[in-house]
């Protein structure tokens, strides 16, 4: 029995636990905060390592054997034929960066151009965008970049004492916008469209191999993004889905091919295990439940569910299409909400509450349909984000997705992950697992859901929903 650690570098903090190799349980964690103030789009990556270096005071990686390294997305971090930074990284989903994602649509020929060269096309937050705004509006700062890192792979290169050789993972580099998990290979063109000369891309390494050892003996894995280190984590395998609520949704499955998708609307991710994990988003989830809140004077979330639950599946004919920022899924970029059912007897506040959680909960029900007219398998859905331990989710999920809804218990999924991934490596590099079969670590301890006698009632409301959104905006998801 040996010990590893899985550090997860998210947008605001650092968190690190250490696992038993065998069964994944914690054994002991570390925390510590970014030092910087709020979320700035600019950020020095020594920030990174000082949050890193304080969580792991303490003695907390005593006795480790291997570390893996799980970070936020889309983090560039560009650096000079030197390897020092030219500029801070650029994190986050840059609104600096969507006249430059529109520049980039246009250049290669549009979106389907860019869903069949990458499987993604070109958002404000994608490194690929970065690179274009970076060019346009930093060209001094383009011109000196000679490397292309991001957050996982910087903090990698780090750890191993900034070797020659610098490293990525399929999961990281699927999400670049210049890397394709069709084809598991880079497009440097792509690069060279969007910085306007070629830079040097990291290696792409399998999920088991291992970035390196450091002089102390240490081995580091490959390191891969949260997204893919949370889904490692949690267990998630084919015929399983991760719906996460947070201010926007996102759906996400395993999938044993990529999926190339002409509208845009499915990004086509690798996971950290040598499958791939279609993603598609909606812009609106939690925010739609935060301004219904609003709208009807209540303090918080929690009372807007306990209103809700004094009304009934269906909200009186009430249907909301959450549309407030426009919608990405379907593609309506410049619509707006629509309230639809207006009658005497449903105009009280409890049935509006319950078609705002409904109004998301079928929203996030049109981007699963988007994965299962695909071919992708959906039995089980993992429910995350803290929306999800509402009574009203629960109580209209499972019958509304039609599956099964497992609410796992909130923990560092992604941290987890990343010391699977670390216990994977150091197993194969030992000799004792498959370079193809991950450790079989317990899986995240949960609430199990079943739609039961309720499904043919979930199911009618969502239709109900879908047909006043085919009336209000036909043919959205035909285009």
């Amino acid at each position: 029995m040996g010990i590893v650690a899985g550090l997860d570098s998210s947008p605001d903090f650092t968190r690190i636990v250490v696992c038993d190799t065998d069964t994944g349980a914690v054994l002991r964690q570390g925390y510590a905060p970014h030092p910087v103030e709020g979320r700035p789009s600019d950020i020095d990556p020594q920030a990174w390592l000082l949050s890193l270096g304080e969580a792991a005071g303490g003695g907390l990686l005593e006795g480790v054997q291997a570390i893996g390294v799980s970070a936020q997305q889309n983090a560039l971090v560009p650096l000079d034929a030197q390897g020092a930074t030219v500029r801070p990284a650029m994190v986050g989903g840059d609104k600096r960066a969507q006249v430059a994602a529109a520049d980039l649509v246009d250049a290669l020929g549009g979106r389907e151009a860019w869903a069949q060269a990458v499987g993604c096309v070109p958002q404000a937050g994608q490194p690929v965008t970065k690179l274009r705004w970076l060019a346009r509006t930093e060209p001094e700062n383009a011109a000196r970049t000679a490397v292309l890192l991001q957050a996982h792979d910087w903090l990698v290169w780090q750890l191993l004492g900034r070797p020659a050789r610098r490293t990525t993972d399929r999961g990281g580099a699927s999400g670049t916008g210049y890397w394709s998990a069709a084809t598991g290979g880079y497009r440097p063109d792509l690069v060279e469209l969007a910085l306007g000369h070629h830079a040097m891309l990291p290696e792409v390494i399998g999920p088991s191999d291992a970035a390196g050892t450091t002089p102390e003996g240490l081995l580091i894995s490959a390191g891969t993004g949260e997204t893919m280190a949370a889904a490692f984590g949690l267990g998630i395998g084919v015929g399983d889905a991760v719906v996460s609520l947070g201010a926007s949704g996102s759906v996400m499955a395993v999938h044993p091919e990529p999926l190339l998708d002409n509208t845009g609307m499915i990004t086509s991710l690798a996971d950290a295990t040598g499958m791939h994990l279609p993603v598609v988003t909606t812009l609106n989830a939690v925010r739609a439940l935060r301004g219904t809140a609003e709208l009807l004077g209540l303090p918080d979330l929690e009372s807007l569910s306990d209103l809700a639950m004094k009304s009934t599946p269906g909200a009186h004919g009430l249907v909301l299409l959450p549309y407030l920022e426009g919608e990405r899924t379907p593609n309506l970029p410049h619509t707006a909400g629509t309230l639809a059912g207006l009658r005497r007897e449903s105009m009280k506040p409890e049935h509006l509450a319950r078609a705002a959680f409904e109004g998301m909960l079928c929203g996030l029900g049109d981007a699963l349909d988007v994965l299962r007219g695909r071919g992708v398998e959906v039995r089980r859905i993992f429910l995350l984000g803290a929306a999800a331990e509402l009574p009203a989710v629960q109580a209209a999920a499972p019958s509304l997705f039609g599956a099964q809804v497992v609410v796992p218990q909130p923990a560092d999924y992604a941290a987890i992950g990343a010391a699977r991934q670390a216990a994977w490596a150091l197993g194969v590099s030992q000799g004792t697992l498959d370079p193809r079969t991950p450790p079989p670590w317990q899986g995240a301890a949960a609430q199990v859901l079943e739609p039961g006698e309720e499904l043919a009632v979930g199911q009618a409301v969502r239709q109900q929903y879908v047909s006043v959104r085919e009336q209000t905006h036909p043919g959205a998801f035909r285009s």
